[in-house]
C-alpha cells in the first residue's frame, strides 16, 4: 500500500495530525488458550471477544448478533455500539447503498458508463492506480464492484460523480441512519468517508440481508460482491475454507487518526441454506501498528479468531427463512484450473 498520507488524501484533501503510536498490546492470557478451538454459543463468543479485545489492545466498539430459534436476531456482544467512530473504508458500504438507491429509483443504471481520467486516480487501496495508463469507460457496476471487493479509493470519487456528498447524506437520513454520514468538502462531488456507529452498521447489514434496505436486485448485487472469495481474507474470513468464505459478506476499513490506528471489520454470515444468520461490527481504534495493514496486526488477528468462532456458532437452517431471504449460492467453479482457450 501507499503511504498513510495518500490514504487520507484519497477522498478529500484534509490533513490530520497523528499522535505517537499507541503502546503495544498486553500479552495474551493463558485463559485464551481455547480461543483457537471451535467452541460455540453466545456465552463462549462473549468470553472469546473479551479475551481477544484485551489481547489486541486499543479501544473497541462492537456489535455482534446471532439469529435465534424464532428467526429474530439476539444480541451477543454490545460493547459501546452507539459510539460515533471514524468509519474509514467501512463507509464504502453506505456510499454504495446511496448509489444503488438511485439505481432503484431509475435515476441511474448499473450499465451507465463514466470515463476514468488520470486526474481522478488515487493511490492506496484499490486497483485502478496500478494500470499506469487511463482513459477507460467504466460502468457504475464496475466501479461499485472495485470499491466493495478491493476497497478501491478511486471508485469513491467515481461514486461522487453520480451521487454528490449532500445527496448521499440525504439518502442515508431518509433510510433512518442518524450518524452514518460522509463529510462534504468544497468540491460537491468529493467527500471524506466520515462517521458511523456499530449499531447503525448492524442495522444496515441486517436490512440488506433481508432485502428491505434496497430492492432485492440491488441487495443481491451488493452482497454478492462482498461475499466473493477474491475479497479481503486477512481478518474474519482468514481461517475458513473457500465455501465457508462464500457465506460471509464483509467490508473492512483501516487507517489512523489522532487516537492511533483503526482496524475495523463488519459483515454478515449466512447459514448453509443461504439465510442470514449473524451480523458482526468490530471497530477498534487507539491502536498501535499504524503502518501495518496486514494480517499480523493484533486487531486483525483478533478478527480472525472471532470470525472462526462466530461462524462455528451459526444456527442451523430454519424452514421458511431461506425462502424469504436466501442469498444465491456462489459458484466456485472458476477456481478450478482452466485449460485451453
Amino acid at each position: 500500500m501507499s503511504s498513510n498520507l495518500s490514504r487520507r488524501a484519497a477522498l478529500g484533501g484534509l490533513g490530520l495530525g497523528v499522535a505517537a503510536a499507541v503502546a503495544a498490546a498486553a500479552p495474551a492470557s493463558a485463559e485464551g488458550a481455547d480461543d483457537q478451538t471451535r467452541g460455540t454459543g453466545p456465552a463462549h463468543l462473549r468470553r472469546v471477544y473479551q479475551r481477544q479485545k484485551t489481547k489486541a489492545g486499543g479501544v473497541w466498539h462492537s456489535h455482534v448478533a446471532l439469529r435465534g430459534a424464532d428467526g429474530t436476531l439476539e444480541t451477543v456482544v454490545a460493547d459501546d455500539p452507539d459510539a460515533v467512530v471514524d468509519a474509514y473504508s467501512v463507509q464504502k458500504l453506505a456510499v454504495a447503498v446511496a448509489v444503488l438507491d438511485k439505481v432503484d429509483r431509475g435515476l441511474l443504471q448499473l450499465g451507465q458508463k463514466l470515463d476514468l481520467p488520470a486526474d481522478l486516480i488515487l493511490g492506496g487501496s484499490g486497483i485502478y492506480h496500478l494500470q499506469t495508463v487511463w482513459g477507460d469507460d467504466l460502468t457504475i457496476a464496475n466501479f461499485l464492484t472495485a470499491m466493495l471487493l478491493v476497497s478501491d479509493n478511486t471508485s469513491v470519487r467515481m461514486c461522487g460523480r453520480v451521487a454528490p456528498a449532500l445527496e448521499i447524506n440525504e439518502i442515508l437520513a431518509a433510510k433512518g441512519f442518524v450518524d452514518t454520514r460522509v463529510i462534504p468538502v468544497a468540491n460537491p462531488n468529493r467527500f471524506y468517508l466520515g462517521k458511523t456507529t456499530p449499531a447503525e452498521v448492524h442495522d444496515l447489514l441486517w436490512r440488506l440481508a433481508n432485502k428491505t434496505l434496497l430492492s432485492a436486485k440491488s441487495c443481491d448485487f451488493l452482497l454478492g460482491v462482498t461475499r466473493w472469495v477474491n475479497g479481503y481474507h486477512d481478518g474474519v474470513r482468514r481461517n475458513m475454507s473457500s465455501n465457508e468464505r462464500s457465506r460471509v459478506a464483509i467490508k473492512y476499513g483501516a487507517d489512523f487518526n489522532t487516537l492511533g490506528a483503526g482496524r475495523h471489520e463488519v459483515g454478515i454470515m449466512f447459514d448453509s441454506a443461504g439465510a442470514p444468520a449473524a451480523t458482526f461490527a468490530f471497530f477498534a481504534d487507539s491502536l498501535g501498528g499504524l503502518d501495518n495493514y496486514g494480517a499480523t496486526h493484533p486487531a486483525v488477528e483478533a478478527h480472525a479468531v472471532l470470525g472462526r468462532q462466530l461462524f462455528d456458532s451459526l444456527p442451523a437452517p430454519v424452514a421458511g427463512l431461506a425462502a424469504r431471504s436466501a442469498q444465491p449460492a456462489i459458484d466456485l467453479t472458476p477456481f478450478r484450473e482452466v485449460n485451453g482457450g
